[in-house]
Formats: C-alpha cells, structure tokens, sequence
C-alpha cells in the first residue's frame, strides 16, 4: 500500500486541465464580482445594515464602509490575475482572502457555494496552475508540459466531497419520504412554461425530484471518474444545474459547478478548449506561454512539494470529518442547525420562524418589546428568526444597545415560533432564559427547545 501511495505521488499527467480549469474559475469568480456589484447588493447587503451577524471567532471581521468597494474590486482582480495566470500564486492568495473576508463580513449571506469557492481558491494556492498557458510561462520563459496527478486530483476529490456528502444529507425521512421541501417549494413555480401547471403540482412529480436528486449528488462523482459514463454523467450535470438554476434562485453556482466538472475530462478535451481560446484571442498564445519565446520542459515539481502533501492530507481529512459534527450535539440537526453549515447540507430546509424580543429590567420587572426592524433589514430578520446563533448574537446586540442608552439592569429574551418543513410552527426558544447572559461557544445550546417529531436519517 505504501509503495502504491509513494508511486502515485510521483505519477505526472498532462497540465492542461489545470489550466484550463484556472482560466475558467478566474472569469466565473470575476463574473461574479461583476454581477454582485452591478446589482447593488455591495450596497444592500454590506452598507446599509447597521448591524451584521458574525460568524463565532471571526467577530472581528467587519464591512469596511465605502472601503468594501475597494475590497470587491481587489477581489475582482485578482480573479482576473488567476485567470490569465500573472503573478499566479500572488493572484491566488489575494483572491482567497478578499473573497473569504466577504463572506465572513455577515453570516446572513452565508451559502455553500461560497463556501465552495473559498475552499477552491485555498486549495489553488498551491496547485501549479500556471505551469502552463499562462502569463507567468511568459514572463519566466518556461513552461511545464506535465505536473503531479494529485495537483489535479485534489480538485476532483473536492468536488467529489461537495457532491457525494450532498447525497448523504439527502439520506432522511423528510427528504424521501415527505418529499419535503421541494413539495412546498415546487407548486410555486406554476408560472413556469409548459410544466408550471402540471408536472409541478404533481406530488408523484415532487417524490421523483427528491429521489432524483439524492440518486444524482450520490453516484456523480463515480460516473464522472469513470471514461465510459463521463460524456453521460456532464450532460446529467448540465442537465441537472441548469433545471435548478430555472427553478431557484440559486446565482452562479450552477455555472461554477458545470464548468468545473470539465477537469474530469481527459487531457485531450482541455488542449481543444485552449485551441479555440487562441481563436478567440486572436492566436495570442505566443506571449501566453505556448510560443517560441519560451522554453518546454517535461515535468514541474512544486516546491515545498513535501508539505503541500501534508497540508493537503490534513485539509482533506478536516473536509471528510467536519460535517459530521453534528453527531456531538443532541437534538434534530434540522432543527438546532448546530452543525448543520459547512457540511454540503443543500436545499434540505424550508424552515421560517417568528422571533421577537423582551427587553426586562431585572430589578424593577418593568419591560417593553423591541421592534425589530429598527436594527434589521428585511433579510437579516428573516434569517435570525430561526436559526439559534442569530438570535444570540442580537440578543447581546440589544443588551448592549439598550445598556448604552442608560437603561439598568437590562435583561433580554425572546419568543420564538418556527415551522420546519411544512410543519405547524411551535416554540423555539425558551423565553424563560436570559439571552444576555449566555455565551456563545461550540457548546450545545440548551434554551433551544425540543423538536415535537423526528427526522430519521443522516
């Protein structure tokens, strides 16, 4: 076993896929830069909030005020720079923690495929991506033909963790019994043409999508390793996100996700895409590292290639383990959510909850309720009402806000109802505790009532 690991490790294949996989994601990250901007989310989102939710440690991380244009733009170009390959390594470590830092800036915006994203861009920090076909083989007069296996594997095993544990979380009574939520999400559609007043309102329709889905996040990975399934399984890809992509709005992700797929195609596939990029670019490619002016060698060997190996074991051993934190806490997973992000739990929830909040004199009794959206948009209300680390956090909010004020002995509570997929709503909180004095930790979060019925499954 160990001389068949040492073998692959030193095994080379051909640099084109990673090429031309760093060409695509730095348009698509720079698209999406674009869009983001273009829109006026910047501004919604970042800007006009006086408060944002944090993520647990990262308190610190906060919108910069007119500066955030600034990030966004950095952000933006240096997406830019890993698509044309300049100053790669550079490129890619600026890309990674100006994206990062936004998405850390409000966890209202939190979604997987950004923190897909954030974990790609880590990971392209040290793949030799620019070995070839890059501004970089120009400015340094060489390029490398061929680069280690496991550079371009480590984006397959990626993917492959994105959709396979996907599948898992598919695994449960809600999904594949109930049909929930897409029972409740996919009769809305009935604007769609053609299938909107039929197939959508059809609950055998509603079960098929469920098992679809779950059958697909589930045996992708394996169709798409393998040569004789690889054409069926991008179409079943293109098919799939394109379809969810009409049906939710869900932005660049399916995008991202298809155009990333193509690094399961063989070498061959990737070298016509970079034929008709020297179409589309005028034949370009004599300063962009395949012209005479720079010298080919065979095989590049990364360096630090020892501890990039390491590095990468112990990422992928953390990705392969984290989403199952949640056996360490009691309760519904669904319900709690406490250990339900960063584990590729995808579209498994329709959950809406109705919070508000008690501000007590602890002495004297006297109290008054808060209006909510004094301190919250729309958005970031919604998204608090049902989710436990929110409504902590702008407990404390309120405390010290209130506390601010002159207000003595200030005390904080709140009354919360949820529904959770198609539910009745009930109790959420317990409204007894005070949420002023409790801390946040990776502790279980005990004033967090119990679910009335269960979700079997993973």
């Amino acid at each position: 076993m160990h001389s068949g690991l040492t073998s692959y490790l030193n095994r080379f294949t051909d640099a084109a896929p990673l090429a031309v996989f760093r060409i695509l994601f730095g348009v698509m990250m720079c698209f999406s830069i674009i869009r983001f901007w273009y829109n006026g989310w910047i501004e919604k989102l970042y800007l006009e909030p006086s408060f944002h939710f944090s993520y647990y440690g990262f308190e610190w991380v906060k919108p910069l005020g007119s500066w955030t244009y600034v990030l966004f733009a950095v952000c933006g170009l240096s997406a830019v720079g890993i698509a044309l390959g300049y100053r790669y390594r550079i490129s890619a470590s600026v890309f990674f923690l100006s994206f990062t830092y936004i998405e850390l800036m409000d966890k209202t915006t939190y979604l997987n495929h950004y923190y897909f994203i954030s974990l790609v861009g880590f990971l392209m920090i040290f793949l030799p991506a620019s070995a070839y076909y890059s501004l970089d083989t120009f400015r340094l007069k060489k390029s490398y033909r061929k680069v280690p296996c496991w550079t371009i594997d480590s984006i397959k095993l990626m993917l492959a963790i994105v959709y396979f544990y996907a599948g898992l979380a598919k695994l449960n009574s809600d999904w594949l019994l109930r049909a929930m939520p897409l029972k409740i999400w996919l009769p809305s559609k009935y604007d769609l043409p053609l299938v909107g007043g039929s197939f959508m309102q059809q609950e055998w329709f509603h079960f098929s999508m469920s098992w679809a889905g779950m059958l697909y996040d589930l045996a992708i990975p394996f169709l798409l390793l393998y040569r004789k399934t690889r054409l069926l399984a991008f179409g079943l890809v293109v098919f799939f996100h394109v379809f969810t992509r009409v049906l939710f709005p869900i932005g660049m992700f399916p995008f991202i996700m298809i155009v990333s797929t193509l690094i399961f195609f063989d070498a061959g596939f990737h070298h016509k895409i970079l034929s008709f990029i020297d179409k589309l670019t005028d034949r370009f490619s004599g300063w962009i590292g395949r012209g005479a002016s720079v010298t080919f060698y065979e095989n590049l060997i990364p360096t630090g290639s020892k501890w990039i190996k390491v590095m990468l074991i112990g990422f992928f051993a953390f990705q392969l383990l984290i989403p199952f934190r949640y056996l360490f806490y009691p309760g519904e997973l669904f319900w709690s959510e406490e250990g339900f992000r960063f584990s590729w739990r995808v579209m498994l929830m329709d959950k809406v909850g109705y919070t508000t909040y008690l501000i007590r004199n602890g002495e004297t009794g006297k109290s008054f309720e808060v209006d909510n959206s004094d301190f919250l948009t729309p958005f970031q209300e919604k998204q608090m009402s049902f989710q436990p680390d929110f409504i902590l956090e702008y407990a404390h909010y309120l405390g010290d806000h209130f506390s601010a004020q002159g207000h003595e002995n200030v005390e904080v509570y709140a009354r919360s109802y949820v529904a959770l997929n198609g539910r009745l709503s009930q109790p959420f909180i317990n409204d007894t505790v005070n949420l002023y004095r409790e801390k946040e930790s990776f502790k279980p979060k005990n004033w967090i009532l119990p679910f009335n019925d269960e979700i079997k499954g993973l």
